[in-house]
């Protein structure tokens, strides 16, 4: 596999923004391992995890302590020559650190350039790079377990095999284009290709299906709520969200903004939205804003959930 190594040293904050007990730095390159050294002040042995002080090249006053590890290429995330420091999530150490490494010569690495790099280097493919950001991006369980089969190159073999089958779709084809005269041979070539695309419609049919059931995992559903004003929309809401999302007043009208809250269902993220009572007739201009709100939202939901008052049907 050919390595493909990017001139640039580049370093970013590898785990969540914003405090915490412990935060991991990563530094990609070529100098990764010079400026790790150098931070350090001594040799640091490759993937051999070593408690260490590191020090500000200018002053020599302690950054923090923390873990310090080393990878070489190829077999790191990006493919390349990496260093990684396990700190102390604090903003004061962050703006040290990132003013240490800029002072040794690397820059601070692009919105998703670790994953670009490893991409560039076969460590990931397009299918397993989008399926980190899945990853990281998962709320439900069903998310996280369909993003990590991506990962793991459940999609990738998919294609592959669909790779397959159109090669052999091909190469009948491609006979059939180069001996146009040759006696039988037509004929011959559609019995082998027809086999081929049949089987490849198949698989393409079958994952398109499939695929929409995964979306749905992946985005989630919208759903609204939807009724005449004091049918218990908000009452609803409160009671799905476990929480008193919503203002519940007798008054006709109380809710005139859409209010959304976010569930797991089933292990499927669905935007629940209360939205304002349906009527024709209203002298409020903002209860008539609301009103075309929530027809709006109700046009572009997923679901529709109609509330109505049982005791009105008896009235």
């Amino acid at each position: 596999m050919a390595i493909s190594i990017s001139s640039d040293t580049i370093y970013a904050r590898a785990s969540g923004a914003g405090k915490a007990g412990v935060a991991v730095f990563r530094v990609s390159g070529p100098k990764s391992h010079a400026i790790a050294n150098a931070l350090v002040g001594k040799q640091i042995k490759i993937r051999d995890p070593k408690l260490v002080a590191l020090r500000a090249p200018s002053s020599g006053a302690i950054i923090d302590r923390g873990l310090a590890i080393l990878f070489k290429a190829p077999a790191s995330f990006t493919g390349e020559d990496v260093a990684e420091f396990h700190l102390h999530g604090a903003r004061a150490v962050e703006t040290a650190l990132y003013e240490a490494l800029s002072a040794l010569g690397a820059r601070p690495a692009e919105a998703g350039e670790f994953t670009f790099r490893a991409l560039k280097n076969s460590k990931l493919d397009l299918a397993q790079a989008e399926a980190l950001a899945d990853l990281i991006d998962s709320e439900t369980t069903r998310q996280r377990m369909q993003a990590l089969g991506q990962l793991e190159g459940r999609l990738s073999a998919l294609a592959e095999g669909w790779r397959k089958l159109i090669l052999e779709v091909m190469a009948p084809l491609e006979a059939d284009i180069d001996f146009p005269d040759e006696g039988g041979v037509p004929a011959a070539v559609a019995a082998r290709a027809a086999p081929a695309i049949a089987a490849l419609k198949r698989e393409l049919s079958g994952f398109i299906l499939n695929s929409r059931r995964a979306r749905t995992i992946r985005e989630g559903v919208m759903a609204a709520i939807v009724g005449p004003p004091n049918a218990g929309k908000s009452s609803l809401l409160n009671a799905l969200a476990g929480s008193d999302v919503a203002i519940v007043n007798e008054a006709p009208g109380t809710t005139r903004d859409i209010i959304e809250t976010r569930l797991d269902l089933g292990g499927i993220v669905v935007t629940l939205a209360d939205t304002a009572g349906l009527r024709n007739m209203t002298a409020d201009a903002i209860e008539r804003e609301g009103v075309a709100r929530a027809r709006a939202r109700a046009e572009a939901a997923d679901i529709r959930l109609l509330v109505i008052d049982g005791a009105m049907c008896f009235t």
